[in-house]
């Protein structure tokens, strides 16, 4: 753990980390869609399959969304109510964003396991690179829901999302050199004085580091598209079985990597294949589909589906890595218009 006095009050040094996204939630965040230029010409369509995704998180835990206003709210409920979504477990709060992203601008919810104490992470937002302002709104987010809740609320002051990090729960961290080490993130800062800001505030004690992500992906990289933990030393990783697709020697890359790899007790990881789709084009631009981008509730795992036949053996592969789980597929051909899917939609909030 680094000593530089920087870090003295960090969360890790009051006992805090991130735990995995398996363990027991409280709830899910989200922030409901209503920027029209992320889904443009197509945003009337992703509400029934995002309200799907909201009632299966239901049937485990809570479900919290912000929203900017009364009416939108009204909106919200009666396109919930329309998929029969169980509206006494879905919360709405007036807390106004710019877009629909959870995952990246949603708080950091850290726990401390002797204390039972919750606490939230605020990092800097800046939409991935300053690609789609304005963000002002959403850079807040966290620090409105720790105040909400009394919770205390660590600033960093460096820019970091949700959807370029994954955890298994045991001190380690994944995520990639294409997002952290880009300089429209945080260019003052080098790989080892990254490594230093995870492991103090998020607790992590050592950091795995693949190299690029899918091609589409506008986040530069995010490692929810690519490579996720599913228990604490097995990671499900997309490959890509055409040499002709764009993808395949990124993922191949990303595969040789991965096998490299040991974690903090020696072992080595086991490495579960996840085929990729089809390509999904729209409008003459190839979407980051992705079956990685699949989200862990309580009571459920939800999949991003696209119409193809790679989709039964992704959740056919899914199902087996989470036998205490209903595992679902939610057609998400529309919703990847909008460049994310499930789990770039959501943050969990962890009990204790």
């Amino acid at each position: 753990m680094s000593q530089d006095p920087l870090f003295t009050n960090s969360p890790a040094k009051s006992g805090f980390t991130f735990p995995a996204e398996w363990a027991p939630h409280t709830a899910t965040w989200l922030s409901w869609p209503h920027k029209e230029a992320s889904w443009p010409g197509k945003i009337q369509m992703i509400y029934r399959r995002y309200c799907e995704f909201i009632k299966e998180l239901t049937a485990g835990e809570l479900v919290r969304i912000n929203v900017v206003n009364k009416e939108m709210e009204a909106f919200a409920q009666h396109q919930l109510q329309l998929v029969d979504a169980d509206l006494d477990k879905i919360e709405f709060f007036e807390f106004p964003t710019n877009d629909a992203w959870c995952r990246d601008h949603g708080p950091a919810f850290l726990i401390n396991a002797e204390t039972k104490k919750k606490g939230v992470v605020d990092w800097g937002y800046n939409a991935w690179g300053d690609k789609y302002p304005p963000y002002d709104l959403d850079d807040v987010i966290p620090t409105k829901i720790a105040n909400y809740y009394d919770l205390p609320v660590y600033h960093p002051g460096i820019v970091m999302e949700g959807g370029s990090v994954d955890f298994n729960g045991k001190g380690t961290v994944l995520t990639t050199t294409a997002c952290l080490l880009n300089k429209n993130r945080n260019p003052h800062l080098n790989q080892q004085q990254i490594e230093a800001y995870l492991q103090n505030y998020y607790g992590a004690e050592q950091v795995l580091w693949l190299g690029d992500g899918i091609i589409g992906d506008d986040t530069d990289g995010h490692i929810d598209d690519i490579t996720r933990f599913v228990n604490e030393d097995t990671v499900v990783t997309v490959v890509e079985e055409s040499k002709n697709d764009e993808n395949y020697h990124i993922l191949q890359e990303n595969l040789q990597s991965l096998n490299s790899m040991r974690l903090l007790n020696g072992k080595q990881l086991n490495i579960i294949e996840l085929p990729m789709p089809d390509p999904v084009i729209y409008d003459d631009q190839r979407l980051p589909a992705s079956y990685a981008n699949f989200y862990i509730g309580n009571a459920a795992v939800v999949v991003p589906t696209y119409r193809c036949a790679n989709d039964d053996k992704a959740l056919d592969i899914l199902t087996q890595c989470f036998p205490d789980r209903k595992v679902v597929g939610i057609d998400s051909t529309d919703i990847i218009w909008g460049l994310g899917s499930f789990h770039c939609l959501s943050q969990q909030e962890p009990a204790v």
